[in-house]
């Protein structure tokens, strides 16, 4: 079969699938993985059913929190998929946690593919968190939502949690408040003032709105305007500074993906059409220091830049020859970090996503990047021979992954780069010494304001001892004026008094 080494890995199949129904309509994640893979079976224009060895599913959203949500369960999801769409694959796998793991799954068994150990996987993934809402909200019955199928043959991923108990007991942990202290640290490094900061995220972010609003599976398909995106307004309130309800992700929808990857000579004895075939060139993976309090600043990501220097080298090419980008967008400063680990300016004109992102896209739990790969793919047989990137990042930047992917075939047999060479390098950087305990005199490294309905609610900051230890802290609950002065000014750099307050947290007040 021509020069392609038969065993190289290669996708075949796409599915995507949004669901609009009224309220009183509700999907739910057993139908929304059957319709993304029905279709993803479909796009192969072949019949691969029986070729499936393999069912991996992403973790959904109920079985990704800490406790039990009491929604009935799918024990087994890639087994209730599976007998669903009557494959009879010997591997049911799921995943950890993490936005990385649709694009991790595609690197890993494409490893495996290469290496004659699977022949043909079923990638899946879905959320159907509006329609749990929906039905909670008035009291319908759910029983539906769970189905025994025992429980999957493995797990794949680092299930490790992602915060530790000091983290979590400060407000780090929930990404909607984690996120903004990288935004604020980055804005700090470029020298910007808040109000400049704000209209580059504005424009950066509009920018996403614009594809998303020509996206026909874009959950906000609508283009807003930098200054709609970054005024607080009643439909746009603040979440956490610098950040407004229209630069978080949404995971309140209803939206399922699925690919279907094979090896090359496996796709010509099934038939496929070589205008369905989309290779992975170059595909790495790397964590970041695990713990935000120990990351060696708040304003970089050396993971992204090692992880996708080592693609590149494997697909042999540069960052000129990419064609397209899918950046991991769940917040701005996912997208900043990215570019600037990668040597790509923010604007430019080759676009940073090919969604619209998470907070326009929609942001379907851990499975978004399965339609970043699924648009991918089709942006690329449209253009045969051209390059595409997709990043992935799970937790807090923590956990990482990425693929490069053309219809170009690969020039030489599939190797993949030294993925643990690699991560030891990371782990081995130096970075600040932490401490749950400080007390004395030290300054703000990075801060960010959490807002409710109300108004601001909490300080959330990193700051520096005299002695350069960092600590985490808020700031005394009582202190309403020491809470305003947060919101409203600049206090990035500020000096004060931390010390263990009453209820156990550290408390930071400045002057």
């Amino acid at each position: 079969m021509s020069a392609i080494d038969p065993r190289t890995p290669v996708l075949i199949g796409c599915g995507q699938s949004t669901w609009r129904g009224a309220p009183d309509r509700p999907t739910t994640y057993k139908s929304m993985l059957v319709e993304a893979g029905r279709a993803a079976l479909a796009d192969t224009g072949a019949d691969v059913g029986g070729a499936i060895d393999t069912v991996a599913v992403v973790r959904f959203w109920v079985d990704s929190l800490p406790f039990d949500t009491g929604v009935p369960r799918l024990t087994n999801p890639p087994r209730s998929l599976a007998q669903a769409l009557g494959l009879a694959p010997r591997t049911h796998a799921y995943t950890a946690v993490g936005g990385n793991t649709p694009q991790m799954l595609v690197n890993r068994y494409a490893d495996a593919i290469a290496r004659g150990e699977v022949e043909t996987v079923l990638i899946a993934g879905a959320e159907a968190h509006r329609s749990l809402a929906a039905v909670q909200k008035t009291g319908g019955d759910i029983s539906a939502w769970g189905e025994e199928r025992g429980v999957p043959d493995l797990v794949i991923g680092d299930d490790r949690p992602g915060m530790s108990p000091h983290e979590l007991a400060h407000g780090v942990g929930i990404p909607s408040s984690t996120y903004p202290l990288f935004e604020e640290a980055y804005r700090k490094h470029r020298g910007r003032s808040r109000a400049g900061h704000k209209v580059v995220m504005g424009a950066l972010m509009s920018r996403l709105s614009e594809v998303a609003a020509d996206n026909p599976l874009a959950w906000f398909p609508v283009k807003r305007s930098p200054e709609e995106i970054v005024r607080p307004s009643p439909e746009n309130r603040m979440i956490s500074t610098p950040y407004t309800k229209f630069m978080n992700a949404v995971d309140s929808v209803d939206q399922s993906a699925a690919l279907v990857l094979t090896s090359a000579g496996r796709a010509e004895a099934l038939g496929v059409p070589r205008g369905k075939w989309v290779f992975l060139h170059g595909a790495a993976e790397a964590n970041e220091i695990w713990h935000v309090s120990d990351r060696v600043d708040f304003h970089s990501c050396g993971a992204i830049r090692a992880m996708v220097q080592a693609a590149m080298e494997m697909a042999r090419i540069g960052l000129p020859d990419i064609a397209a980008f899918d950046l991991y967008s769940c917040f701005p400063v996912a997208i900043e970090i990215a570019c600037a680990e990668i040597g790509l300016h923010e604007d430019d004109p080759r676009g940073v996503s090919v969604t619209g992102g998470l907070p326009y896209f929609g942001g379907p739990g851990n499975n978004y990047v399965t339609h970043s790969i699924a648009t991918m793919m089709e942006r690329l047989r449209a253009r045969p021979g051209a390059y595409g990137l997709v990043t992935a990042n799970g937790w807090y930047l923590t956990k990482h992954a990425c693929g490069i992917y053309s219809t170009r075939p690969p020039d030489g047999p599939w190797t993949r780069p030294d993925m643990a060479a690699l991560q030891a390098r990371l782990d081995a950087r130096e970075h600040p010494a932490f401490t749950e305990t400080p007390h004395g005199r030290g300054k703000v490294e990075t801060c960010t304001v959490f807002h409710d309905r109300a108004g601001p609610r909490k300080v959330i900051l990193y700051g520096r001892l005299e002695d350069g230890r960092r600590f985490l802290a808020n700031t005394p609950r009582e202190a309403a004026d020491i809470l305003e002065r947060f919101d409203a000014e600049d206090l990035m750099g500020a000096r004060g008094t931390v010390e263990r307050g009453p209820d156990g947290r550290n408390q930071f007040v400045p002057g």
